[in-house]
């Protein structure tokens, strides 16, 4: 735990690093989200961040909550769990409480937990987001893109799958285990998706918004080779690319293309108006495949790091 007693008259702040948080300070936790969200107009914390709110401690998970008093103020997650590179953080201060100096505080404290070994999101990009990252000492080292496109009128040409190639949709516990295992090889090199466990798939089938029917699987006789996982968010009237896979002995066969076709359909006959997607924008190829269907940035993240 650090403190600052300058922090304020509404007593001193304190940041406390926990393994878990209770039911009452998730709950806290989350309507703190939601008020930022309200301002900045998206989550300063990832989906996956939001599921590791809940159910307990998890391994290489920390949560950081700043009080200031007995008020919370800010949060930050910090995951250590990828191998290879540097943990992985998320944070937000409340709204009403910017320009204090939480967000520094909770920076330092995240630099002293990952021992000065950090990768930090800015989500949207915001120019308070790059001052903090700069005033931290992290550089600039990857871009995520949401790109978006209408689904009123879509006029894609049929898929065309490759010869012996079959969809159907997803079958909960059925076709868990195989899909943890493409989506491992397809994401390889993705620290985020590629090392998504069981009790992540748990957690995504566990929420409102999944739906199997949504889910298209591609198996070659009876091998599963690739998928896309579309996502409806309902009161956004908004559906999603929410993840679309190939496995790597099956790529550049036009599958990916199929696949997000298929999907699109599905979404365009939900009676949405419009898909978004979210992809590196050093992938360039995938960049292209989707600027072709029609897709436009809409918005960017920004993840900063150390020197390494």
């Amino acid at each position: 735990m650090t403190s600052d007693d300058t922090a304020g008259t509404r007593g001193p702040r304190s940041i406390e690093t926990l393994s878990s948080l209770t039911p009452e300070q998730t709950e806290a936790v989350l309507d703190l989200l939601a008020e930022a969200a309200r301002t900045d107009g998206q989550q300063a914390v990832s989906e996956q961040g939001r599921l590791q709110l809940r159910g307990g401690a998890r391994e290489g998970v920390s949560h950081l909550v700043l009080t200031v008093g007995d008020e919370l103020v800010g949060y930050a997650q910090l995951e250590d769990t990828d191998p290879v590179e540097a943990p992985a953080a998320e944070l937000v201060v409340h709204p009403s409480d910017r320009g204090h100096g939480h967000g520094r505080a909770l920076g330092a404290a995240l630099l002293a937990a990952s021992g000065k070994r950090l990768r930090v999101w800015a989500h949207g990009g915001h120019s308070a987001a790059r001052h903090l990252a700069q005033v931290l000492g992290l550089t600039l080292f990857r871009e995520l893109r949401q790109m978006r496109r209408q689904l009123a009128g879509l006029d894609l040409p049929a898929p065309a799958l490759p010869d012996g190639v079959h969809v159907r949709p997803f079958v909960p516990g059925r076709d868990d285990s195989a899909w943890l295992a493409v989506n491992s090889a397809a994401f390889a090199h993705h620290p985020e998706q590629g090392s998504l466990t069981q009790r992540d798939l748990d957690d995504r089938k566990a929420q409102p918004w999944f739906d199997p029917a949504g889910f298209f699987l591609a198996f070659r006789e009876d091998r599963l080779i690739g998928f896309h996982w579309t996502k409806v968010h309902a009161e956004e009237q908004l559906g999603e690319v929410y993840v679309l896979g190939v496995a790597p002995g099956a790529q550049g066969g036009g599958l990916g293309k199929s696949l997000t076709t298929i999907g699109l359909q599905h979404l365009a006959g939900q009676g949405l108006p419009t898909a978004m997607l979210y992809v590196d924008a050093d992938n360039k190829a995938a960049v292209s495949v989707y600027e072709r269907l029609g897709f436009v940035t809409y918005e960017t993240d920004l993840m900063y790091r150390t020197e390494t």
